[in-house]
Protein backbone atom coordinates (compact mmCIF):
# COMPACT_ATOMS: atom_id res chain seq x y z
CA UNK A 1 0.00 0.00 0.00
CA UNK A 2 0.84 3.27 -1.23
CA UNK A 3 0.88 6.98 0.86
CA UNK A 4 1.29 10.33 -0.33
CA UNK A 5 2.63 12.83 2.29
CA UNK A 6 2.38 16.26 1.14
CA UNK A 7 3.28 20.04 2.49
CA UNK A 8 2.18 22.85 1.88
CA UNK A 9 3.29 25.42 4.63
CA UNK A 10 6.24 27.84 4.17
CA UNK A 11 6.71 27.80 7.98
CA UNK A 12 8.81 24.96 8.09
CA UNK A 13 9.37 23.52 11.46
CA UNK A 14 6.80 25.95 13.19
CA UNK A 15 4.03 24.95 10.75
CA UNK A 16 1.01 23.45 12.84
CA UNK A 17 -0.16 22.12 9.56
CA UNK A 18 3.17 20.13 8.83
CA UNK A 19 3.38 18.83 12.82
CA UNK A 20 -0.01 17.40 12.44
CA UNK A 21 0.13 15.80 8.77
CA UNK A 22 3.52 14.03 10.13
CA UNK A 23 1.49 12.85 12.84
CA UNK A 24 -1.33 11.16 10.51
CA UNK A 25 1.37 9.34 8.96
CA UNK A 26 3.15 8.20 12.11
CA UNK A 27 -0.22 7.03 12.96
CA UNK A 28 -1.04 5.13 9.71
CA UNK A 29 2.61 3.84 9.69
CA UNK A 30 2.31 2.26 13.21
CA UNK A 31 -0.56 0.55 11.94
CA UNK A 32 0.50 -0.23 8.89
CA UNK A 33 4.50 -0.87 9.03
CA UNK A 34 4.82 -1.89 5.50
CA UNK A 35 3.54 1.35 4.35
CA UNK A 36 4.99 2.37 1.47
CA UNK A 37 5.85 6.46 1.88
CA UNK A 38 6.65 8.88 -0.46
CA UNK A 39 7.14 12.74 0.68
CA UNK A 40 6.66 15.89 -1.46
CA UNK A 41 7.52 19.09 0.19
CA UNK A 42 5.99 22.05 -2.49
CA UNK A 43 8.07 24.76 -0.81
CA UNK A 44 11.18 23.29 -0.94
CA UNK A 45 10.52 21.38 -4.78
CA UNK A 46 7.78 24.39 -6.22
CA UNK A 47 6.29 23.69 -9.24
CA UNK A 48 5.46 26.75 -11.67
CA UNK A 49 1.93 28.13 -11.82
CA UNK A 50 0.11 27.45 -15.16
CA UNK A 51 1.05 29.14 -17.70
CA UNK A 52 -0.44 29.57 -21.24
CA UNK A 53 2.62 27.33 -23.00
CA UNK A 54 1.50 24.70 -19.92
CA UNK A 55 -2.02 24.62 -21.35
CA UNK A 56 -1.12 24.57 -25.14
CA UNK A 57 1.85 21.55 -24.06
CA UNK A 58 -1.45 19.71 -22.44
CA UNK A 59 -2.94 20.35 -25.62
CA UNK A 60 -0.50 18.58 -27.50
CA UNK A 61 1.48 21.46 -28.67
CA UNK A 62 5.42 22.01 -29.06
CA UNK A 63 6.61 23.28 -25.66
CA UNK A 64 9.20 25.61 -25.31
CA UNK A 65 12.77 23.82 -24.37
CA UNK A 66 12.95 25.97 -21.30
CA UNK A 67 9.20 24.39 -19.96
CA UNK A 68 10.24 20.76 -20.59
CA UNK A 69 11.39 20.09 -16.60
CA UNK A 70 8.28 21.77 -14.95
CA UNK A 71 6.33 19.09 -17.73
CA UNK A 72 8.27 16.38 -16.52
CA UNK A 73 7.91 17.36 -12.84
CA UNK A 74 4.11 17.43 -13.40
CA UNK A 75 4.22 13.89 -14.58
CA UNK A 76 5.83 12.90 -11.88
CA UNK A 77 3.17 14.69 -9.49
CA UNK A 78 0.88 13.22 -11.59
CA UNK A 79 2.21 9.45 -11.00
CA UNK A 80 2.49 9.97 -7.58
CA UNK A 81 -1.10 10.74 -7.00
CA UNK A 82 -2.41 7.78 -9.43
CA UNK A 83 -0.31 5.47 -7.60
CA UNK A 84 -0.75 6.46 -4.12
CA UNK A 85 -3.98 4.53 -2.09
CA UNK A 86 -3.81 7.26 0.76
CA UNK A 87 -3.05 10.71 0.45
CA UNK A 88 -2.31 13.06 3.28
CA UNK A 89 -2.05 16.62 3.11
CA UNK A 90 -0.85 19.51 5.14
CA UNK A 91 -2.78 22.64 4.39
CA UNK A 92 -2.74 26.19 6.12
CA UNK A 93 -5.10 28.84 5.33
CA UNK A 94 -3.57 31.91 3.69
CA UNK A 95 -5.73 34.38 3.38
CA UNK A 96 -8.92 32.47 3.68
CA UNK A 97 -7.52 29.53 1.08
CA UNK A 98 -4.90 27.38 0.42
CA UNK A 99 -1.47 28.33 -0.58
CA UNK A 100 -0.38 28.76 -3.64
CA UNK A 101 1.93 25.94 -3.77
CA UNK A 102 -0.87 23.61 -3.11
CA UNK A 103 -3.20 24.82 -5.95
CA UNK A 104 -0.27 24.42 -8.20
CA UNK A 105 -0.08 21.07 -7.16
CA UNK A 106 -3.98 20.67 -7.47
CA UNK A 107 -3.38 21.97 -11.18
CA UNK A 108 -0.97 18.78 -11.86
CA UNK A 109 -3.29 16.50 -10.47
CA UNK A 110 -6.60 17.29 -12.01
CA UNK A 111 -6.04 16.13 -15.40
CA UNK A 112 -9.06 15.09 -17.15
CA UNK A 113 -8.60 11.08 -18.48
CA UNK A 114 -6.59 10.47 -15.62
CA UNK A 115 -8.88 12.19 -12.27
CA UNK A 116 -11.85 12.77 -14.09
CA UNK A 117 -13.51 12.84 -17.52
CA UNK A 118 -17.06 14.36 -19.14
CA UNK A 119 -19.40 12.05 -20.41
CA UNK A 120 -23.39 12.45 -21.11
CA UNK A 121 -23.58 12.95 -17.84
CA UNK A 122 -21.59 15.41 -17.03
CA UNK A 123 -17.90 15.24 -15.09
CA UNK A 124 -17.04 11.65 -13.70
CA UNK A 125 -14.51 11.35 -10.90
CA UNK A 126 -12.02 8.69 -11.43
CA UNK A 127 -9.82 8.81 -8.49
CA UNK A 128 -12.51 7.32 -5.56
CA UNK A 129 -10.40 4.56 -4.66
CA UNK A 130 -8.08 7.10 -2.97
CA UNK A 131 -8.36 7.86 0.95
CA UNK A 132 -7.57 11.87 1.63
CA UNK A 133 -6.66 12.94 5.05
CA UNK A 134 -6.20 16.63 5.42
CA UNK A 135 -4.23 18.45 8.53
CA UNK A 136 -5.74 21.96 8.23
CA UNK A 137 -4.40 24.82 10.36
CA UNK A 138 -6.22 28.50 10.23
CA UNK A 139 -5.21 31.42 12.15
CA UNK A 140 -8.84 32.04 13.49
CA UNK A 141 -12.47 30.48 13.92
CA UNK A 142 -14.47 29.71 10.54
CA UNK A 143 -17.07 27.09 11.72
CA UNK A 144 -20.54 27.40 10.23
CA UNK A 145 -21.91 29.45 13.35
CA UNK A 146 -18.98 31.91 13.23
CA UNK A 147 -19.13 35.37 11.70
CA UNK A 148 -16.01 34.54 9.84
CA UNK A 149 -17.56 32.00 8.04
CA UNK A 150 -18.32 33.24 4.45
CA UNK A 151 -14.70 33.50 4.33
CA UNK A 152 -13.86 29.97 4.53
CA UNK A 153 -12.59 28.51 1.28
CA UNK A 154 -9.54 26.35 2.32
CA UNK A 155 -11.44 23.15 3.90
CA UNK A 156 -14.55 23.74 1.48
CA UNK A 157 -12.30 24.32 -1.65
CA UNK A 158 -10.56 20.85 -1.20
CA UNK A 159 -13.77 19.21 -0.48
CA UNK A 160 -15.05 20.40 -3.61
CA UNK A 161 -11.70 19.46 -5.47
CA UNK A 162 -11.75 15.34 -4.25
CA UNK A 163 -15.44 15.55 -4.15
CA UNK A 164 -15.04 16.35 -8.27
CA UNK A 165 -12.17 13.65 -9.15
CA UNK A 166 -14.09 11.13 -6.66
CA UNK A 167 -13.16 11.10 -3.39
CA UNK A 168 -16.42 12.24 -2.00
CA UNK A 169 -15.65 11.70 1.97
CA UNK A 170 -11.73 13.15 2.36
CA UNK A 171 -10.86 13.27 5.84
CA UNK A 172 -10.06 16.80 7.81
CA UNK A 173 -7.96 17.14 11.36
CA UNK A 174 -8.11 21.12 12.54
CA UNK A 175 -6.33 22.92 13.93
CA UNK A 176 -8.25 26.50 14.31
CA UNK A 177 -7.48 29.21 16.13
CA UNK A 178 -3.68 29.32 16.13
CA UNK A 179 -3.12 32.91 16.01
CA UNK A 180 -5.37 33.97 18.37
CA UNK A 181 -3.06 33.84 21.56
CA UNK A 182 -0.74 31.38 22.88
CA UNK A 183 -3.08 29.68 24.62
CA UNK A 184 -5.24 28.61 21.73
CA UNK A 185 -2.88 27.50 19.76
CA UNK A 186 -1.67 25.31 22.01
CA UNK A 187 -5.01 23.59 22.97
CA UNK A 188 -5.84 23.54 18.53
CA UNK A 189 -2.41 21.91 18.22
CA UNK A 190 -3.00 19.23 21.15
CA UNK A 191 -6.04 18.42 19.99
CA UNK A 192 -5.16 17.97 16.16
CA UNK A 193 -2.42 15.56 17.21
CA UNK A 194 -4.71 13.99 19.73
CA UNK A 195 -7.44 13.15 16.45
CA UNK A 196 -4.45 11.83 14.60
CA UNK A 197 -3.54 8.89 17.03
CA UNK A 198 -7.17 8.06 17.01
CA UNK A 199 -7.34 7.90 12.83
CA UNK A 200 -8.36 4.68 11.65
CA UNK A 201 -5.80 2.19 10.39
CA UNK A 202 -4.94 2.11 6.89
Amino acid sequence: MKLLHIDSSVLGPHSVSRQVSAAIVARLRQATPSLDIQYRDLTQTPLAHLSGSHLAAAQGAPAPAELAPDLAASQAVLEEFLAADIVVIGAPMYNFTIPSQLKAWIDRILVAGKTFKYDANGPQGLSGGKRVIVAISRGGYYGADTPAASLEHLESYLRGVFGFIGITSPEFISADGIQVGPEHREKALASALQAATGLRAA
